[in-house]
């Protein structure tokens, strides 16, 4: 790779929906319309969703139109697209972590 050149190719999202995380916990999502050689991004269409009141790290369902948005790439620390992704279950909550150990106990 060249020194000039970006991790991630950027110019296979022009014009589709991706997901922005940025540092300090915010979250967007917009129709990725530019982007420049620090990995400053120009969205449109752009969605925030809101964080829970009480736990800021929680994102809610709640949601609001933010239009266009430029965001500057120092802040952003996750970047996806928004198709082709899914949620899956959390493999280390406390429930589940219960139960490999006992049956690692039962190994032993």
């Amino acid at each position: 790779m060249s020194k000039n050149q970006n991790v991630v190719d950027m110019e296979k999202y022009l014009d589709q929906r991706i997901r922005v995380k940025f540092q300090g916990g915010r979250e967007v999502s917009g129709l990725l319309k530019g982007f420049d050689k620090l990995d400053n991004l120009v969205l449109d269409d752009c969605i925030e969703y809101l964080r829970d009141p009480n736990d800021a790290y929680r994102i809610t369902d709640n949601t609001r139109n933010i239009g266009l948005v430029v965001c500057r790439g120092t802040q952003v620390s996750f970047l996806s697209p928004v198709e082709g992704i899914e949620e899956i279950a959390n493999p280390f909550t406390e429930e589940e972590l219960g139960e490999e150990e006992e049956e690692i106990r039962v190994e032993a």
